[in-house]
C-alpha cells in the first residue's frame, strides 16, 4: 500500500546541528526586514534560527505531534506564525515581498518547486535542501528539459551548498544540495510569450527543431545562431537554454499561422 504523505512526513530527514543551520541561513543574506515561509517546521531548529533572524516566519507543518510539540518549543517567538496543514493546500501570500527557506520533504520536491515558481505572487528568493540529482533536473543538467528550460525564463538557480549524508537525522540514502532560485526583476519572457515559449519547447521536443515536423529549418537556425553570435548546433542538439531562446525568438517573428502550427 502507497504511504500518504502524513506517514512519509514521518521519513523526513532533519538538520539540527546549530552552526550549520546558521551556516546555511547566512548564504541566504536573510535580515529583519524580510518575511520567510518555511514548508516543514519539523522539530523546529530551522524554524528557531529563522526567527531569530528574520522579520517575520511562517511555518507550515502537516504532522500533528511535530506542529504541537514545536508549537510549546518556538512559544518565546513572536514572530512566528505556526500553521497545522498541508503546504500544497496551502494559499501563498497574495501580495508583499517573501522568501522561502525549508528543508523539504524530498518526495513532493516537484510539487513544492512547481507551487512556487508558478504563483501569482511569487517568492522574490527560495532557498530548498532537496535531493542532488533533482536539483540538477531542474538547473538541466547534463540536459535540458522543458521544466528546465522554463524555469530559466524566470528563475536564477545555482547549488549554493554540499551536504554531507552525516549532517542529517536520520542519515539519507541520497545526496543534499541547497539550491537558491532567485526571481529576475526581468523575466527574459512576459506572460503571452512565456506561453508560447511552452508550446515551441513541446511541439520541439516531441518533432524536432528542423525537418519533418519541426519549426524551423537548418538554415534559419544557423542564421539564428550567426546573427547572435552564438555556437552552431552540435551532434548531440541544442544544449543551451540562450539557444532556446535565440531561436524561440527567431519562429515567433514568423506570421501567426504558422506560429499556430504547436497547437495542432
Amino acid at each position: 500500500m502507497q504511504k500518504s504523505r502524513r506517514q512519509l512526513s514521518d521519513s523526513q530527514n532533519f538538520i539540527t546541528e546549530r552552526r550549520l543551520i546558521g551556516r546555511i541561513i547566512r548564504l541566504a543574506g536573510i535580515g529583519r526586514e524580510d518575511t520567510v515561509l518555511e514548508i516543514g517546521t519539523g522539530k523546529g531548529h530551522l524554524t528557531k534560527a529563522l526567527c531569530e533572524r528574520s522579520g517575520s516566519v511562517i511555518s507550515i507543518e502537516i504532522d500533528r505531534k511535530l506542529y504541537e510539540s514545536a508549537g510549546d518549543r518556538l512559544a518565546r517567538y513572536g514572530n512566528l506564525t505556526l500553521i497545522h496543514g498541508d503546504f500544497l493546500n496551502y494559499r501563498l501570500p497574495a501580495k508583499g515581498t517573501y522568501k522561502v527557506f525549508s528543508n523539504i520533504p524530498y518526495f513532493i520536491t516537484t510539487q513544492i518547486v512547481e507551487k512556487l515558481t508558478a504563483a501569482q505572487n511569487p517568492p522574490s528568493d527560495i532557498w530548498l535542501v532537496m535531493e542532488k540529482g533533482a536539483a540538477k533536473r531542474f538547473m538541466g543538467t547534463p540536459k535540458e528539459t522543458t521544466r528546465s528550460l522554463l524555469l530559466k525564463a524566470n528563475w536564477k538557480m545555482n547549488i549554493a551548498y554540499h551536504f554531507r549524508r552525516e549532517d542529517f537525522h536520520p542519515m539519507p540514502s541520497v545526496d543534499s544540495v541547497l539550491v537558491h532560485f532567485a526571481r529576475k526583476k526581468t523575466p527574459d519572457l512576459n506572460r503571452e510569450e512565456y506561453r508560447e515559449f511552452q508550446r515551441f519547447l513541446e511541439h520541439s521536443m516531441k518533432y524536432g527543431i528542423c525537418g519533418g515536423r519541426g519549426l524551423l529549418t537548418k538554415r534559419q537556425v544557423s542564421v539564428a545562431f550567426k546573427q547572435a553570435g552564438l555556437p552552431q548546433i552540435e551532434t548531440s542538439g541544442v544544449t543551451l537554454y540562450i539557444q532556446w531562446l535565440c531561436l524561440f525568438r527567431c519562429w515567433r517573428k514568423m506570421n501567426p499561422q504558422t506560429r499556430n502550427m504547436t497547437n495542432a
